[in-house]
């Protein structure tokens, strides 16, 4: 009978120290939310917007951004294949199984890291453009504090729990804002249920939420057992469009019906009409590995002008190519020019005749650019400049298309810019070829 008590003692015993634990568990991961108009930033709804809590995979976020940045830059290319290291591989689920010494083009990292939210891939991202992953987190705080996120900082590219690796509930809807702006020729992988990520087809960690939510197309899920359940969701219900964060959720059904009541609550307290203001410029100022070298070609001292087709007239010419490629790049325009609706046409034929610049007016500031594509060749760089003056005359007129190029890992990726623009010409130009889904970003000084 004792022995009998002693045991029924010991159970007692051992579940309540179980349900102690889980309690314990459960309150682990405080709460935190926000939501925004994403159209103009407005907040709608707060609380403990600034507590400094563990992101998780909300980290892969800052991730994709850098790479996306880096990209748009020249420093890399999503064709880039990247050699997996052992200590990419080594990293802990979720993972796509990459293994050591495997090669796989860079653009499969990133469909793994934002749909799956793989931490083999998103460190092998990080290797890819800074060298190592430590580097690559000091670039990810770097773009962090440039883009206003004043209590964010990253130790890895994954967001597994580590010691001062922390981010807050405004900070990652801010981050979510800024992808869907800043990158909208990438934003769509936030909304694909399922992807080919280069050895196997996967599925969206959010594509519950994707499938259940009128509107839903991203952003990024993240779970650890400190963070707790978290996500950072977008939504477009006619001309309304909400973000919302949850940190610390229970479960993902919590979370996601959360997230739910919060975009809701979005949608109704937003106005219907508002004027949208996109987040302003930064000047991330690069970042990329050390072995990168930039030479930019000198500008010819005089160039005779190329014949150009009857009737097809363009804006100011790269300076520095020389007359052969130029009158092949025209010839390419011509023939593209041919394949586009009359309007353009017609616009490009009442602008002024071609000419080439070969110095650029610093006047009124006119330091800042605009890179329109890095390329796999000088012609390819030539075509797409002359493509997009057909498309953007009014707000690029009076610029130099300039190219330069970056040795990236062996590779030379020739950047097409259009320089000697003021701040306002750049951001306005970009946003007009954005409008049209052509890839754009303003230069600033310096870079």
């Amino acid at each position: 009978m004792r022995i009998a008590a002693v045991v029924r003692a010991l159970c007692a015993l051992s579940f309540l120290l179980s349900v102690t634990f889980a309690g314990s568990a459960s309150v682990a991961a405080p709460y935190a939310a926000v939501v925004i108009d994403a159209r103009t930033g407005e907040v709608l709804h707060s609380r403990n917007a600034d507590a400094r809590l563990h992101p998780a995979s909300l980290t892969k976020m800052m991730t994709l951004y850098v790479v996306f940045d880096a990209i748009e830059r020249g420093e890399i290319s999503l064709d880039k294949k990247v050699k997996i290291s052992r200590f990419a591989a080594n990293e802990p689920p979720s993972k796509l199984g990459l293994r050591p010494g495997q090669k796989i083009a860079l653009r499969y990292l990133i469909r793994a890291a934002a749909v799956k939210s793989a931490n083999d891939a998103a460190t092998a991202l990080g290797e890819a453009i800074s060298g190592s992953e430590a580097e690559f987190a000091k670039r990810m705080t770097r773009t962090a504090r440039a883009l206003g996120m004043k209590n964010t900082t990253f130790k890895n590219a994954h967001g597994l729990t580590q010691s001062g690796h922390l981010s807050t509930a405004r900070d990652m809807t801010l981050l979510g804002r800024r992808l869907f702006y800043d990158f909208p020729d990438y934003y769509n992988l936030f909304s694909r249920k399922s992807t080919h990520a280069g050895v196997r087809d996967v599925a969206n960690t959010n594509r519950k939420l994707l499938s259940a939510y009128r509107g839903a197309d991203g952003i990024k899920t993240g779970y650890t057992n400190a963070a707790g359940f978290n996500l950072v969701a977008s939504a477009e219900r006619g001309p309304k469009r909400v973000i919302a964060t949850v940190f610390g959720g229970k479960t993902s059904a919590w979370r996601n019906a959360r997230v739910a009541e919060l975009l809701d609550m979005g949608f109704e307290r937003s106005e219907t009409r508002v004027a949208v203001r996109k987040p302003a410029p930064v000047n991330l100022g690069g970042g990329g590995r050390k072995t990168i070298k930039v030479a930019a070609a000198g500008a010819v001292a005089k160039s005779p002008r190329p014949k150009v087709r009857k009737g097809l007239t363009t804006g100011t010419l790269v300076a520095q190519s020389d007359l052969k490629a130029i009158q092949a790049a025209v010839l390419a325009a011509n023939e593209e020019a041919a394949k586009q609706p009359q309007s353009i046409a017609a616009v490009a034929a009442q602008e002024q005749p071609l000419r080439v610049v070969t110095r650029v007016s610093t006047a009124g500031n006119r330091h800042w650019a605009v890179q329109v594509g890095a390329f796999q060749n000088r012609h390819l760089a030539e075509k797409a400049l002359l493509q997009t003056a057909l498309r953007e005359l009014q707000s690029l007129e009076g610029s130099e298309r300039r190219i330069d190029y970056a040795m990236v890992n062996g590779y030379k990726k020739f950047r097409a810019r259009f320089v000697g623009l003021n701040q306002a010409d750049a951001n306005m130009a970009c946003a007009r070829l954005r409008a049209r889904n052509q890839p754009c970003f303003p230069v600033g000084p310096g870079s």
